[in-house]
């Protein structure tokens, strides 16, 4: 039986394609202007204006950035504690959702609990500052990786997808004579790619992002990430900006300053956006790989059970 379309079909195509095509015009705009901004000469941006698309293009304030012998080093410890974050994060979640996930596990619903309650109430900052110092984690790479080993969200959402595999599967490894460390390495890893991708997205983002722990814990410069150090090049734009517009406040002052503070003609807002993009640059390249076990992932890990 062909299904014929009437004319309240047609009007309800039209309003849900409409208001996507709006949707879609109020994401792109903004990030095209940024975009354009990031790429137009720094002195023409401080006139304003802009709009999709430079009026003198140009790579200054990208090559501003990475002229910086501090960002290639900052990527470096970004890149590596994504990694390390992710794939220890993934381990810990899934060794510790897989053993919630056993029926036959003594006082589960009490660990259950106790992964609930410390989403709700945290011992606050100080606390968990001397709890780093007293690890003695302080400027080291581990800062990033231990006390973020493990997520209870998303141990809560792996466990609600391991819950939903069948008691069969493990069942029968164990006749076979497979341990636990075997049954979860080699049966329940292969079949849980959606939900491990999504917890990896949701951890590699976070390390990606981070900025607040290296503030606090880390004083060495060769150890600060990408983030912190990107923030500091905006903030150092940010205050010849602000001297030029005392000393004169013309668009010449502001890029005297500029070249002064960072060897290259910029402004605040070309090296802003500019850092933007260079930041989030590597996770939109990787979220399309992801993005069909994500969608999957985040539903049965939430909704089922």
């Amino acid at each position: 039986m062909i299904y014929k379309k009437t004319a309240a079909d047609y009007i309800m195509d039209f309003v849900i394609y409409g208001f996507m095509v709006i949707l879609i015009f109020l994401i792109l705009v903004p990030f095209a202007n940024a975009l354009a901004i990031s790429f137009n000469d720094a002195t023409d941006t401080a006139r304003g204006g802009v709009g999709l698309w430079p009026r003198m293009a140009t790579i200054a304030s990208y090559r501003s950035i990475f002229n910086n012998p501090k960002v290639w080093n900052a990527y470096y410890i970004t890149i590596a504690r994504t990694l390390a974050g992710t794939f220890a994060a993934l381990f810990c979640t899934g060794i510790i959702a897989f053993g919630l996930a056993h029926k036959k596990l003594v006082g589960r619903r009490l660990y259950a609990m106790l992964c609930i309650i410390p989403m709700y109430f945290s011992g606050g900052l100080i606390p968990y500052y001397f709890l780093i110092r007293g690890l003695n984690l302080f400027n080291t790479f581990w800062v990033f990786i231990i006390p973020n080993l493990v997520g209870l969200f998303n141990i809560i959402l792996m466990r609600t997808f391991f819950q939903e595999i069948p008691d069969a599967l493990e069942e029968s490894a164990h006749i076979d004579g497979a341990n636990y460390l075997t049954i979860f390495f080699k049966i329940i890893v292969p079949i849980s790619t959606p939900i491990i991708a999504t917890i990896a997205l949701f951890v590699g983002v976070f390390h990606w992002n981070s900025w607040f722990d290296a503030t606090i814990f880390i004083t060495k410069d060769e150890l600060k990430p990408m983030q912190n150090i990107l923030l500091r090049i905006i903030n150092e734009a940010a205050f010849a900006e602000r001297i030029a517009a005392v000393a004169g406040g013309t668009a010449a002052a502001s890029a005297a300053m500029g070249n002064i503070a960072r060897g290259k003609p910029t402004n605040v807002r070309s090296i802003t956006n500019a850092t933007m993009f260079v930041t989030i640059l590597p996770i939109i390249m990787v979220y399309p790989f992801l993005q069909r076990f994500f969608i999957k992932g985040i539903m049965v890990g939430s909704i089922k059970g």
